[in-house]
């Protein structure tokens, strides 16, 4: 199976979790807990995120290792606790991928690049749609899907030990 139920549990929790950390960007400011503005949010962090792990997991698989998706709960948990105490800064992984294969340096580098790829094909999508959206309603959503996105395949690419970036940039020079 290509999907566990483990995984879509995590998926599902990771999603909460990212969409309760982002939610006030779509909350009426002075409100209170607000379920549309965390449906709203759900939908426009979720996708970058997942896609992103989801790359990384059917890389793997399609060179033959074996590839697992997780909600990452220590630092879903930290981003929420800094979120909750309204810190300026917010740093959190929600997800990873393991992948407990040794695999050839150059599918170890695909693997890690799959997911920014994505954020970067998300990125433009964004871009895109931005330029040819006349829609008030939508503007929102494709600017922060642009901005998150071209956040995450820029921040995914740094060379930071545990970072794609840094798996991707090792395994090429390896």
């Amino acid at each position: 199976m290509f999907i566990t139920l483990y995984e879509i549990l995590d998926v599902l929790i990771m999603t909460l979790g990212v969409g309760y950390i982002f939610m006030d960007i779509f909350r009426p400011k002075g409100a209170a807990f607000n379920l549309h503005a965390l449906w709203l949010s759900c939908l426009v962090t979720a996708p970058g995120i997942i896609l992103h792990e989801l790359s990384h997991k059917f890389t793997a698989i399609a060179f033959g290792a074996e590839a697992t998706f997780h909600a990452a709960y220590k630092f879903l948990a930290l981003g929420i606790f800094l979120k909750l105490i309204s810190s300026p800064l917010i740093f959190f992984v929600p997800g990873y991928v393991s992948i407990p294969a040794n695999l050839p340096a150059y599918q170890s580098a695909l693997v890690a690049f799959a997911g920014p790829a994505i954020n970067g094909v998300l990125y433009l999508a964004a871009v895109i749609a931005l330029q040819k959206s006349s829609s008030q309603k939508w503007h929102l959503f494709w600017r922060i899907t642009r901005k998150l996105n071209g956040f995450l395949f820029i921040f995914n690419l740094l060379p930071i030990p545990g970072f794609d970036g840094f798996h991707f940039f090792t395994s090429l020079f390896a």
